[in-house]
């Protein structure tokens, strides 16, 4: 048709170059409308094949996912218990702890105190030379140092 319309006299080539144009413009248009139509519909055909083969397996995947589920909930409930238990443990070591440490606290006390008493019964000789003029305590801090700081009866 363009050849022709071309062929034909300039007034009236004009007016039928004009129409081809528009003609071939709506073409092009109903073209790809139809295109986006037909693919539309393939598209919800697909997509209708896969809910009804998916509504089949729906049930199935819900079971399963269920049963997943409850056994990961069942896994967190043990490890919430273990969780529980260390902590139960650890206070009943921390409270252990704590015992142990006042009764070295105390032991140590009664060592600084025997040690203290040591040291003020060798002190007590010396301090009897300053008041009588007799010195014995040289040999008395050797024995006493020698017996733990006790005296022979």
């Amino acid at each position: 048709m363009d050849l022709e319309a071309r062929s034909l006299q300039p007034n009236v080539k004009a007016v039928l170059l004009a129409k081809l144009r528009e003609y071939k413009s709506d073409l092009n248009n109903l073209k790809s409308e139809h295109k986006r139509l037909a693919s539309t519909n393939s598209n919800q055909a697909a997509r209708d094949d896969l809910l009804e083969s998916g509504m089949a397996d729906a049930m199935s995947v819900s079971a399963n996912q269920r049963g997943r589920l409850m056994m990961s909930t069942e896994r967190l409930n043990e490890s919430s218990d273990r969780i529980k238990e260390s902590r139960r443990t650890m206070l009943e070591t921390e409270e252990l702890g704590v015992s142990i440490l006042q009764d070295l606290h105390q032991q140590r006390q009664s060592l600084l105190h025997a040690n203290d008493t040591v040291f003020l019964l060798l002190k007590v000789p010396y301090r009897l030379h300053l008041l009588t003029g007799k010195f014995e305590g040289k040999d008395e801090r050797k024995r006493l140092t020698r017996k733990g700081g006790r005296k022979n009866k």
